[in-house]
């Protein structure tokens, strides 16, 4: 039986990164979910990798089918915008082991969708002070910067991360991401114990 390994950590504490990094992992053998998204996209993202960049018609025709496992919408300074998981007959748990992206919510709904012992959680922590300057810098990149969602996101992090949530969550392992090398090690080490 295959795990889904389910990555999570605030904004900006590296996880866009740590996914690349980890799927690249020949002994781990990991598949890849792309989840959905109504938001638009970024400079340099591209459909099918990040996400599937979808519109509201598709969210509601998915729920309508019954194939949304877990959503989160968020009212943004842009307007809302969704992140879900659609049960789309990619993840064959039966053959293959998965890596996914998501919040402390949508991990939750997603193990209780595959069972708690099928889905292996990972979260990442990193000093608030390195996060808001890796957010800034990204943001900076962009055509368009969106500073005022930037500091939504952050804010938000502290009570959707909050120790508390984690605790009720069962996350006790944490893989401080300050240091990539270091981090993808420990992190590499501890799956190769449960895969």
């Amino acid at each position: 039986m295959g795990k889904l390994v389910y990555l999570m950590g605030k904004s900006s504490s590296g996880k866009d990164t740590i996914y690349r990094e980890l799927i690249k992992v020949p002994e781990l053998k990991l598949k890849k979910v792309v989840l959905y998204t109504t938001r638009p996209i970024r400079d340099k993202e591209e459909e099918g990798v990040q996400y599937h960049f979808v519109d509201d018609e598709y969210f509601h025709n998915a729920c309508k089918e019954g194939k949304v496992i877990e959503d989160r919408a968020y009212h943004t300074y842009h307007g809302l915008w969704r992140y879900f998981t659609v049960d789309d007959g990619k993840i064959n748990l039966e053959h293959h082991n998965y890596l996914i992206i998501g919040t402390l919510e949508s991990y939750e709904k997603t193990a209780d969708y595959y069972g708690r012992r099928n889905v292996l959680p990972i979260y990442l922590e990193v000093d608030d002070g390195i996060r808001l300057q890796r957010a800034i810098n990204r943001e900076m990149m962009q055509e368009n910067p969106k500073y005022e969602e930037m500091c939504r996101r952050f804010l938000a992090d502290a009570e959707d991360f909050s120790e508390e949530k984690m605790k009720m969550a069962g996350i006790n392992v944490k893989f401080n991401n300050e240091n990539l090398k270091e981090c993808l090690e420990n992190i590499k080490d501890y799956l190769l114990e449960y895969i």
